[in-house]
Parts: C-alpha cells; sequence; structure tokens
C-alpha cells in the first residue's frame, strides 16, 4: 500500500514539473534563425507599447525615444570583455558610432543603458542602430542587431 502511495506521488510530482516547464517554453517568445532575431512580445514604457530585440549576442533590447532626436538603449548582451560597438545609419550614411559597456563579460548576460542623439541629415530617411561584437580574430562585426530608431 505504501509503495503504490509513492508511486502515485512520484507520477503527481513528474507531471507538476513538466508542466512548469512547457508554461517556460511557451512564455519564450525567442525564435532564433539566422544572425538577427526580433521577438513579438511588446512591453509598456511611458504608456507606448515598444518591441523588445535579440540575437545570440543580445537580448531584451529596448529602445525609447526620449526628445525629438534622443534616444536611450537598454538590454542585455552576452560578449567577450563586456564591450559590443554600434553604429547609426539612415540607410547610406553611418552617422554616428561609438561602443558601450555591459556590467559583466560572457559567458553571463550583462545589463546595458545608454542614451544617444542621432541628427536625420535627409528628413524622409530612417535611423537604425545597429548593435553588434567585434570578432577579436578578424575586426569584422558579428552578430549584428538592427534595430529602426523611431
Amino acid at each position: 500500500m505504501k509503495f503504490i502511495a509513492y508511486l502515485i506521488l512520484l507520477i503527481l510530482f513528474s507531471c507538476n514539473n513538466q508542466h512548469e516547464k512547457d508554461e517556460e517554453l511557451k512564455d519564450n517568445d525567442l525564435v532564433i534563425s539566422g544572425d538577427s532575431t526580433q521577438i513579438d512580445k511588446p512591453i509598456k514604457t511611458n504608456n507606448e507599447i515598444a518591441k523588445e530585440y535579440a540575437n545570440q549576442r543580445f537580448r531584451k533590447v529596448i529602445v525609447e525615444k526620449i526628445a525629438s532626436d534622443k534616444f536611450r538603449i537598454q538590454g542585455e548582451a552576452q560578449i567577450f570583455e563586456a564591450n559590443f560597438n554600434w553604429v547609426i545609419e539612415d540607410g547610406h550614411n553611418e552617422l554616428k558610432k561609438g561602443y558601450e559597456m555591459t556590467d559583466a563579460g560572457a559567458p553571463e548576460w550583462g545589463r546595458f543603458d545608454f542614451t544617444i542623439e542621432a541628427h536625420k541629415k535627409r528628413e524622409n530617411s530612417t535611423l537604425n542602430i545597429i548593435l553588434f561584437e567585434i570578432s577579436a580574430k578578424d575586426g569584422s562585426r558579428q552578430y549584428e542587431l538592427h534595430i529602426p530608431l523611431k
């Protein structure tokens, strides 16, 4: 009789554990395909709906417009030596570039939060920020994450 009671408890515990794992998988809307991936999980900031962007090295990246030409970028990155670069472009020209640091280097996910100011050269152009890691091997851009600045 005790054996049957233990067996029932074990089965119930196993089923509950699997249900929690299924819920975690359901909550994670990240789908990785190719170099960049966009998460279709809107989050509310300042009564507006913001999109969250991610790829293999960046996740939970949110862009918030502070003023007409000023933007706040925050998120997490898994970057070697906690150092990543960014470029602002208008589709034709690189308007501004720089680098930022996270609060932890790989393999940890470090947080970042920075503010940039970007001015359009042409009124009808669209600004984009590209976050990327520089390859230690050859200096090329890796894991580029393109985000529109609206």
